[in-house]
């Protein structure tokens, strides 16, 4: 299915936004030149900021970006600015009316700005399966080329997907204009100013983004991603900042050949392990004999309730490369890098992946990294919500939906001594819903999508990927990366049994006898009834829930009280 032009979606022309209408004139300026992929290749090379090195890229995305034989990776530094800088957002949709009049006036300033540049555009496609993809298309100056080469790598060129995307049904959806001006100046303190002012404009109902002030790539993906991901909840489709990955049973031995196909997600924050679990070849070790893996992505899909299944928006990882070292077999899969230091070895120059120039470093990498891929897969049987909260267990698994969604609403973090807060600041959780920041309509509608899922047949779990209570918060028993792929792979396999978490219905643990089966000396370890210094741990978990049950009441889902109230019922601590 495909999205539809200005002129096909609207059918009274006076329901477009000013924003979305200053950037359909940018859009259809005769002086704004469409560039392909080679040609905004070429012109990044001449770019200020960036760096030829001699690894080469990835032989097989080169051929299908059709860029030169012998093409290298180009490494794109972006100055002060090394990430997202959510305080330069500002929601078309949701300001004052006063507001958006001052703020339409000066972006038609900054539109008369970037117009005296030389501009150009690329056309890509987001979403990779027939029955769900956007046009987009992307305008800036030819100094920002680097960015328009990245963006059409991160997702994909128009004419790769020409044939199909033409003869795709029509979606009741406008194509995505994303708009870019790194050298806009502007003195007034309505916007986030570092040195420089910087503004994303994010008009989600018209399907417009301004990138004003900000050069970091990031900005670009994810300001992409999120109209698409707005887009798939507008088409009733769950929005997923998450890896999911399905398992092929059907060719191993007796009795796993009859669990046939399987998929599992994964969401949580950065640090949580949503990477290692959706990427780890096979689980440790613990997958049966004879199993297929594919990974549909370990960032960004839709889960179509409707259909049953779920749907890829990217053909590339967008990956933190700070772990990589020069030797690292996965260079071979990289297509471009921002953000590293380059240095000379054995005559070569080449960037180095272990953030030495700055944090953040980044690189864009084919998905042949995770092996096999595909562009859509099962519905996923688990909904795996990763959390690092040192009074939870390893696993929960939820029997009940409410519990289940109001868990994954409240997906929480810590702060930590690293940042340089007060000690009461480390007390308090800090949530991010569905490990998505960059959800840009209402809570309540995630909430309500995520019960579909689950009524539609997901079990939902949580792993706590740091350490529980042993004798404090800071006293933890470990829980190693394997111990979670483990049981990632029981659950997969049907091989625990559940027991009723008294201090909280409606969550489950493993059965002694189940766990012990494949974690030997579990049970014991992780016993919620056997921590050290109990009153303390129990004084602990109900801080944290009544935090979790705080942040639902001051949320938008109080705009629909039942559903609030089912909510905020299921996270009381017995």
């Amino acid at each position: 299915m495909a999205s539809k032009s200005a002129f096909e979606y609207y059918d009274n022309l006076k329901e477009i936004s000013p924003v979305r209408a200053v950037a359909e004139t940018l859009l259809n300026s005769s002086r704004v030149r469409k560039v392909t992929v080679r040609e905004a290749y070429e012109l990044a090379r001449k770019q200020p900021g960036v760096s030829e090195t001699d690894l080469p890229v990835y032989p097989a995305a080169a051929k299908r970006l059709g860029l030169p034989e012998g093409a290298k990776i180009l490494n794109d530094c972006h100055g002060k600015i090394i990430g997202r800088t959510a305080k330069a957002r500002v929601f078309y949709n949701r300001i004052p009316e006063n507001e958006k009049r001052k703020v339409e006036g000066d972006l038609r300033e900054a539109v008369y700005q970037l117009e005296q540049y030389d501009l150009i555009k690329a056309e890509g496609i987001i979403g990779l399966n027939k029955e769900l993809m956007i046009k987009a298309t992307y305008i800036t100056t030819t100094t920002d080329a680097a960015n328009v080469f990245n963006w059409l790598v991160n997702f994909t060129p128009y004419e790769e997907l020409q044939e199909i995307y033409e003869k795709s049904e029509k979606l009741p959806i406008q194509d995505i204009i994303i708009v870019a001006f790194n050298d806009w100046t502007c003195n007034d303190t309505y916007y986030n100013n570092v040195g420089s002012p910087q503004l994303a404009l994010v008009d989600e109902q018209h399907n417009t983004i301004f990138n004003l002030g900000m050069r970091y790539f990031g900005e670009r993906k994810k300001g992409t991603l999120t109209l698409a991901w707005t887009s798939g909840m507008r088409l009733n489709m769950a929005a997923c900042h998450g890896g999911i990955k399905e398992i092929d049973f059907s060719e191993c031995e007796v009795p796993y050949d009859s669990l046939k196909k399987r998929s599992i997600a994964f969401f949580g924050l950065s640090g949580t392990g949503k990477s290692s679990h959706t990427n780890s070849h096979d689980n440790g070790g613990t997958l049966p004999k004879g199993f297929k893996k594919v990974v549909l992505h370990d960032d960004a899909f839709q889960i179509d309730t409707e259909n049953k299944v779920c749907r890829v928006w990217e053909p590339t990882l967008f990956d933190k490369t700070d772990s990589r070292f020069p030797d690292n077999p996965d260079w071979k899969y990289f297509i471009c890098t921002m953000n590293h230091a380059i240095i000379e070895y054995n005559g070569k120059k080449i960037p180095v992946g272990l953030d030495l120039r700055q944090g953040n470093g980044r690189a864009l990498i084919d998905r042949d990294l995770l092996g096999k891929w595909v562009n859509n897969c099962a519905f996923p049987a688990a909904l795996v919500w990763l959390m690092k909260d040192s009074v939870l267990p390893p696993i929960l698994k939820f029997n009940d939906k409410y519990l289940a969604v109001a868990m994954g609403a409240a997906l929480m973090t810590k702060r930590n001594r690293a940042e340089n807060v007060k000690e009461e600041e480390l007390a308090k959780l800090v949530f991010e819903p569905f490990a998505n920041p960059f959800r840009v309509y209402e809570l309540y509608k995630d909430v309500e999508s995520f019960i579909k899922v689950i009524e539609t047949g997901a079990s939902c779990y949580t792993f706590n990927s740091a350490g529980m209570w042993k004798s404090s918060d800071e006293i933890v028993e470990k829980i190693p990366l394997q111990t979670s792929l483990t049981l990632q792979t029981a659950i997969l396999t049907d091989k625990l049994e559940w027991e009723e978490w008294g201090m909280l219905p409606g969550a489950c643990i493993p059965t002694r006898e189940s766990v012990e089966k494949i974690l030997p000396g579990y049970y014991d370890k992780y016993d919620p009834a056997k921590r050290d210094n109990f009153e303390e741990y129990s004084e602990l978990l109900k801080n944290r829930f009544d935090q979790r049950r705080s942040f639902i009441e001051k949320s938008d889902i109080k705009t629909i009280p039942d559903l609030q109230v089912k909510l905020m019922e299921r996270l009381i601590i017995k």
